[in-house]
């Protein structure tokens, strides 16, 4: 572990003793403890001044047990010998409480033990490690720049970075010390038209598993899209409104993403699939007396779960209940194959492992199920680019970034708007078009996916706040996938549906 963490090995390896020896002589059939420090950094600037700056860091320890046929689980911001026992009598006591309201033994599938593992996130400089004035210079500059640019009235600049450092020790044998960065920068444009009538439009790189050397260049072409936007906008603001009716659209990964989390991603965790999550978001229409037959979309369909992907938000060693990083298949040549799984649920339905998808967003929050980096296989490395299916289309919309979404509480019916929606006449774009929302069910969508691009459209996406449960955690998480072609897709005007 880096010198920024105050977690060292022998006050990790001292709390962990105590906790595991104390479940062991209460009479616990398993134990873990998770020993957490949690750097978030949070800067923002709106119109190159300063606004808000978050220097935050959550540090703490928690206890989960089994105990006849019960879970416990209890928490501390006290990192000593003494507290870690005390919280596992405290685990313990919670796990007995719990007895006389279920309805049956909580299980756990098994997992062997790991050993001793050490893991970090590829990144090279710890980006809140990065000096507050360096972050103020280049947020700044950018802003600047942006602000000078003919038609940009306002903008707004940000950047979150987070360095998570993550102890977990077990009585199956597993030590795990792992380090994950994740860091996610972006600007709002504001241009203001002279009947007052206004637009705005996002940057589109996405978050990622990585350092400060991101915003400079490493990952993504930020030269590039700054040098682009205000053009973009000042274009938007002039675009005439959508005319509803049904389009071919082709979806740039900066959009598609969000689609796959909503309506693949929550579809597919077994919790939902089950309908023990309901409360928050809802289940899922895809439930797993449909595992194999359910048609999900198009032949061409191909997508993982994956806990290892190079700069993944969700990519890890070992999850929050010692299971290692997997890659899984959720869906193969459009029927639903697969869930994303913890312990507990892989239990019930009657698997014999989990696939890796436990996490708790504090050291003093419970582990739950959590979704895998979900992604979308592209085609072939020679398969078509972004402008080719462009090209395939006679009438229809290219769209680019993310913007507002809906769904309903099985992940079924949708509507998602965009950054930028451009006009496609004949195969060739001939300008934006503002207020468009696409609307669909998740089943005819992706069924009516006839293209998918090649590698070379591929880009990794995501988002920081992903929420689930009561008490509400978050949990970041990423979504790769190409470019699609979809066909025949309706087109909603939003403006006039919201009634203006």
């Amino acid at each position: 572990m880096s010198s920024n963490s105050s977690l060292d090995r022998a006050l990790v390896s001292s709390l962990s003793s105590a906790a595991l020896e104390r479940a062991s002589a209460l009479g616990a059939s398993e134990a873990s403890v998770r020993v957490e420090e949690i750097h978030a950094q949070y800067v923002t600037l709106r119109d190159g001044v300063l606004e808000t700056t978050v220097d935050d860091t959550t540090i703490g320890m928690g206890v989960r047990v089994v105990n006849n046929g019960s879970v416990g689980f209890a928490a501390t911001v006290d990192l000593s010998s003494r507290a870690a026992s005390h919280i596992t009598q405290q685990a313990v006591d919670s796990a007995s409480r719990v007895a006389s309201a279920r309805s049956g033994a909580f299980e756990l599938v098994s997992e062997p033990g790991h050993g001793e593992v050490n893991w970090t996130s590829p990144f090279r400089i710890d980006p809140t490690s990065v000096p507050l004035a360096e972050k103020l210079e280049l947020l700044s500059d950018w802003s600047r720049r942006l602000l000078n640019a003919p038609g940009v009235s306002h903008v707004s600049a940000r950047v979150l970075a987070v360095t998570e450092y993550k102890h977990y020790v077990d009585s199956s044998g597993t030590t795990a010390a792992q380090k994950r960065v994740r860091i996610h920068p972006a600007l709002d444009l504001v241009a203001i038209g002279d009947d007052g009538d206004f637009e705005t439009m996002r940057t589109i790189a996405p978050p990622v598993g990585r350092g400060w050397e991101y915003l400079l260049g490493d990952g993504w072409d930020w030269e590039d899209e700054l040098a682009r936007l205000p053009e973009l906008l000042v274009q938007k603001l002039k675009s005439p409104s959508v005319e509803p009716g049904r389009y071919d659209l082709v979806i740039d990964p900066t959009n598609l993403w969000l689609t796959i989390h909503e309506s693949i991603g929550h579809a597919t965790e077994l919790d939902r699939a089950l309908g023990y999550e309901a409360a928050y978001a809802g289940t899922s229409f895809a439930t797993p007396d449909q595992l194999g037959t359910l048609k999900y979309g198009s032949s061409i369909m191909q997508v993982t779960g994956d806990r290892t992907a190079e700069h993944g938000l969700a990519s890890i060693g070992i999850d929050d209940e010692g299971v290692e990083a997997q890659s899984f298949d959720l869906i193969r040549d459009g029927v639903l194959v697969g869930y994303q799984l913890d312990r507990s649920t892989a239990a019930v339905a009657g698997y014999n492992r989990s696939n890796g998808c436990a996490y708790g967003d504090s050291p003093l929050h419970l582990p739950i199920q959590r979704m895998a980096n979900v992604s979308l296989a592209p085609g072939a490395s020679d398969g078509p680019s972004t402008q080719d299916l462009i090209c395939g289309v006679e009438r229809g919309l290219f769209i680019e970034g993310d913007k507002s979404w809906s769904i309903d509480m099985q992940r079924y019916n949708f509507q998602f708007t965009g950054q930028r929606f451009f006009r496609i006449e004949n195969g060739v774009i001939t300008g934006q078009v503002r207020d468009a929302a696409y609307q669909a069910t998740t089943t005819d969508f992706w069924g009516s996916m006839e293209a998918v691009g090649g590698e070379s459209t591929y880009l990794l996406c995501g988002a920081f706040n992903c929420g689930k449960a009561q008490p509400s955690q978050v949990a970041s998480v990423s979504h790769g996938c190409p470019s699609a072609l979809v066909r025949n897709v309706s087109i909603l005007n939003a403006r006039a549906e919201a009634g203006q």
